[in-house]
């Protein structure tokens, strides 16, 4: 059964994802840059609305590269257990070396804060400089799951190596795909990796009505300028159900 995960960051978004039938949300904020961890007022809102689907929290304390000080592994370790408090049902994280490695030793300190939290490993490693060693190290921490493009800009285009990471993995966790994956292109990766998870934002853009002076832009491209994205009921369904 093809089970979908939806990229949220409010609650209106994650009642979308509820309602078209997405099994799990990743929370976060800030999409356009890959996203960063949520507020605390967010996370608990959507912890206590009571949503029939499972919640698991971005942790990435910055936007930017994976590889991260001491005082922010402090940081996301202490999201972690604040995540863990308000009863979500897991986390998302990921943590490089200078050289490109899976930097075992964060890692490991933020499986410690996540107790019996689900642990899926973020997309850091479609940076990783050896992805095929990297996956052991991150079945070795105990993740239960990794997201990955398969080390490309897109599911789609990484669709063949996920295929092997499935293949690799053996069972022992969930490769789930992940980066563009849309209602016509989802039954094509199903089949070519052999996944069953699988990673959307599943959103639509909506104008935002409100009054914006001509001169000034707050986007990071133009073209972005008074744009909200927003997961949508409608996309979610035609990912949990869309066929070749």
């Amino acid at each position: 059964m093809r089970i979908i995960e939806v990229c949220c960051s409010s609650l209106s978004e994650a009642r979308e994802a509820a309602a078209g039938g997405a099994r799990r949300i990743e929370l976060c904020a800030a999409i356009t840059c890959g996203g960063v961890t949520p507020s605390y007022g967010v996370i608990k809102a959507i912890a206590e609305a009571g949503l029939d689907i499972d919640i698991n929290v971005l942790i990435r304390p910055r936007e930017g590269g994976f590889c991260y000080s001491d005082d922010e592994v402090a940081t996301m370790c202490r999201d972690i257990e604040f995540c863990r408090q308000v009863g979500v049902h897991g986390v998302v994280i990921g943590a490089l070396t200078p050289e490109g490695d899976i930097d075992i030793e964060a890692c490991r300190r933020m499986m410690e804060a996540a107790g019996n939290l689900s642990v899926t490993f973020h997309r850091a490693y479609d940076v990783c400089r050896n992805p095929k060693e990297a996956l052991e190290q991150i079945i070795s921490l105990g993740c239960e799951r990794l997201l990955s493009s398969g080390q490309q800009p897109s599911a789609e285009a990484g669709a063949e190596f996920l295929a092997e990471l499935v293949e690799q993995a053996l069972g022992r966790i969930i490769i789930m795909p992940g980066a563009g994956i849309n209602p016509q292109n989802i039954a094509y990766i199903e089949q070519k990796t052999a996944a069953t998870e699988f990673h959307s934002t599943a959103a639509i853009n909506q104008s935002d009505s409100a009054y914006c002076g001509a001169n000034v832009s707050f986007a990071a491209y133009p073209d972005r300028e008074g744009v909200i994205r927003h997961s949508s009921r409608e996309v979610v369904l035609q990912l949990v159900n869309n066929t070749l």
